[in-house]
């Protein structure tokens, strides 16, 4: 067997635009988009408003073209591979059609041999408009309700290129994955799909594809184990026991050990990665056990972390996992407006034990059943489920995003006259497809969804729960009204950090609207948000500082009061993780890589250990297997930091478990709440908590001493307060896009000191890395 990729010598042209254009330079694999803009003939999309301006792209049909040279050589066959096209396609070699495409989330091989010639071939690939074909497919079967004005339920294609409430509108076309020809003879392993389980045992499910009816040899091997069988048919099952293998566990709860598996058909050879554990899903509680172990989700949820998919590198994801696991997350949900994501982030996830959550790609809107969508969707499902059995990380098969909601609640029922929307898929198709292929992994119809179809799917007290109504209406406080069973989506937006909007913006000045904004009504929703807790902003300074603490402090709170209900309340899945582009989000990473508030934040309320106040208790959420033991100090004092009352009490915390301590009375209420603070301290865990919101409090002007000392690897930033200072904050970025702090939203009382270390290769200036308005708290916008 050998295999030639078809990745040089790749030009595009446009097809019947006012935008013609002829011979661009091609890099495969990529797309339009990122092949227009390194022949600088587009500026990029992801600046000002250059996302708009573009917006021709997708409504254009684009050619790819290569000639590359071909020899005979001694196999019987010759297959084009096709791991990804990006989406309506027709293929032609050599002037013969081959077939055509209409599924991004899909592979296609296609026989060619018959089609070879010595010397020259030439392969074009022709990509029709998305749009069309969508807006063509959507006139046919009938109006769709959703929650945009675009087509995208009418194409198998990533939701989110057509625009979201954080995603520009970049509708793709292009080879977005390798293509080449694969020659092989007798008979090709078309699909090895492995099933572990922790009992040792490995299950090998074969399909073969051959061209003669002989036996062939069939063999495969793990940790030292061998099975054979003599295949006579299509199809195989080998079943190996590994003696003592070793569980892989969720990060947090054991290590992740991973097994070489190679399976051999003859000459020809497969080789993956496994490991050995079992998942359970609790569906009324929403409780997820792996090897019998409950498990309190700690989670992000995840988005394509580029629009255009041939950008993100091994070392991109490596990055950005990097950064979740840093803030104590344990899982990705990979959300179902995106993709089924590359074989890096599945390998990636299984060596650093994220779980994975995995939508099918389905999100906010009703769907069509009809053909050609049900077999499309039945084709991707069979084989993105087969490719992924692999991968221990991946722990939950999931339906959909929101359309099960979107059928109870929005008003969708009246709007289709009984068309249909995808219950079929959810309830009937994708189940079964899960079953037959991978029974090992729990399958869940959709999100929010409460574990019954006629159940309202948003309930609390079962399944998953989406809440919006904080952001979209409620202040922060709203959260402590649920008593949710698991929150699989929650999230508080705030603007990327200075460098990226300031990369992403030509505006002089910067103010709030020059970053992206997509969600409705959102820059209104970020100042509303503030509430009472803080100011509001008089100038862009203040305006980023306040909206980006407000986030964060949205979150944890939430968090907070979430993780405070376990073992009832059993996970939080924090709306977003990431950004694809410099934006106003809700996520913890911006488009650019840089960490906003809200991930320091994050790290902090994800700790294994949480000490926390609510509701006239110190509460320890003790999520670690050793227990949490010592007296916990708590002391009432005023702004000034003198102790008004002291009291200590020996508090153990059993491992997974969580322990409310009601405040003493001498330190649950201030005398005055407006200049009085609570501090609460175990170990190395402390908490200071306001009787008043900031805006009632009497902070004084903050009065410190700062200095900036060289460090090999940048500058160490010490700050030592002579007043209390609130949520002191660093933001070195606005200084050096490539500087970077290890802390931030940090609370000191009169005398202490925090040390920041800034991580740069620049010179910076130590007196502007030392001042307003790269250093900041909110005494000074309190007192202003």
């Amino acid at each position: 067997m050998t295999y030639h990729p078809l990745h040089a010598g790749w030009s595009l042209s446009s097809d019947g635009s006012s935008h013609e254009l002829d011979g661009v330079p091609a890099t495969v694999p990529g797309c339009v988009h990122t092949d227009l803009l390194a022949a600088g003939l587009i500026d990029d999309p992801y600046l000002d408003g250059n996302e708009h301006r573009l917006s021709w792209i997708g409504r254009t049909d684009w050619t790819y073209r290569t000639t590359f040279t071909w020899s005979p050589d001694e196999h019987e066959r010759t297959d084009l591979v096709c791991e990804g096209l990006d989406t309506v396609a027709t293929l032609t070699l050599n002037g013969t059609r081959l077939g055509d495409t209409a599924n991004q989330h899909r592979s296609y091989r296609f026989p060619v041999r018959h089609l070879l010639r010595e010397g020259d071939n030439e392969l074009v690939v022709r990509f029709g408009s998305a749009y069309a074909y969508a807006e063509e497919r959507r006139a046919a079967l009938g109006e769709r309700p959703g929650a945009y004005d675009e087509p995208y339920p009418f194409i198998r294609k990533m939701a989110c290129n057509f625009g979201w409430d954080w995603g520009p509108n970049v509708v793709t076309a292009g080879i977005w994955r390798p293509i080449g020809l694969d020659s092989w003879s007798r008979a090709r392993l078309a699909e090895v799909r492995p099933i572990a389980r922790a009992d040792g045992t490995v299950e090998v499910s074969v399909r073969v594809e051959r061209t003669t009816e002989e036996p062939l040899d069939l063999t495969a091997e793990v940790a030292g184990v061998t099975a054979e069988q003599r295949v006579e048919g299509r199809a195989a099952v080998l079943a190996l026991q590994v003696p003592g293998a070793g569980l892989w566990w969720p990060r947090g709860y054991g290590d992740q050990p991973l097994y070489d598996l190679t399976v051999r058909l003859g000459a020809q050879e497969w080789r993956g990665r496994i490991g050995f554990r079992d998942v359970e899903l609790d569906r009324e509680a929403f409780k997820l056990k792996v090897n019998g172990v409950p498990v309190f989700v700690r989670g992000v949820n995840w988005i394509p972390d580029d629009c255009f998919p041939s950008r993100i590198t091994r070392e991109r994801l490596a990055e950005r996992f990097g950064q979740a696991t840093a803030a104590g997350v344990n899982l990705l949900r990979v959300w179902g407006g995106g993709r089924y994501e590359s074989e890096d982030f599945y390998d990636l996830a299984d060596e650093l034990g994220l779980l994975v959550w995995q939508d099918f790609p389905f999100a906010c809107a009703a769907y069509p059943e009809e053909e050609p969508f049900r077999s499309e969707v039945e084709a991707e499902a069979r084989q993105n489920v087969a490719r992924l059995a692999p991968h221990p990380s991946l722990v939950l098969w999931c339906g959909n995003n929101e359309n099960l909601e979107g059928h109870a609640d929005w008003g969708w029922q009246d709007r289709l006259g009984g068309r249909s929307w995808g219950a079929g898929f959810y309830h009937d198709l994708l189940p079964s497809i899960v079953a037959e292929l991978d029974p090992t992994r729990p399958y869940w119809p959709g999100s929010p969804y409460s574990g019954e179809p006629l159940l309202p799917p948003n309930d609390p007290a079962s399944g998953t729960i989406h809440i919006w109504d904080v952001w979209n209406r409620e202040d922060y406080r709203h959260y402590a009204a649920y008593r949710p069973r698991f929150v699989a989506e929650f999230g508080f937006q705030g603007p990327p950090a200075y460098a990226t909007l300031r990369r992403g913006s030509s505006d002089e000045p910067l103010t709030p609207d020059s970053s992206h904004q997509k969600a409705v009504d959102g820059q209104a929703k970020l100042l509303r948000g503030l509430g009472d807790h803080l100011p509001q902003p008089g100038t862009f300074d203040d305006w980023h500082y306040l909206t980006q603490l407000n986030q964060a402090r949205a979150m944890a709170f939430g968090i907070e009061r979430f993780r405070s209900l376990m073992p009832y309340c059993m996970g939080t899945i924090v709306w977003q993780l990431n950004d694809c582009w410099p934006v106003t989000s809700w996520s913890a990473i911006d488009g650019d890589g840089r960490r906003k508030p809200l991930w320091y934040a994050l790290r902090r309320v994800y700790a294994d250990r949480l000490l926390t106040v609510q509701d006239g208790a110190a509460v320890l959420v003790n999520d670690a297997a050793e227990p949490w033991s010592g007296e916990l100090h708590l002391v009432r004092q005023g702004l000034d930091g003198r102790p008004l009352a002291k009291e200590v009490v020996a508090v153990h915390a059993a491992p997974r478990s969580v322990l409310r301590v009601a405040l003493p009375p001498s330190v649950a209420g201030p005398d005055d709440p407006a200049r009085e603070l609570l501090v609460a301290r175990l170990g190395g865990e402390r908490v200071v908590s306001g009787y008043a919101e900031d805006t009632a409090v009497a902070y004084p002007e903050a009065a410190y001493d700062a200095h900036a000392e060289r460090t090999p690897g940048g500058y160490r930033v010490t700050v030592t307060a002579a007043t209390v200072l609130r949520e002191l904050a660093l933001f070195p970025d606005r200084l050096d896009p490539g500087a970077s702090v290890d802390e931030q939203l940090v609370t000191l009382l009169p005398g202490e000191s925090a040390v920041f270390e800034v991580t740069t290769g620049r010179e910076l200036d130590t007196r502007a890395l030392t001042a307003f308005p790269v250093l900041r708290c909110v005494n000074e916008v309190v007192r202003s």
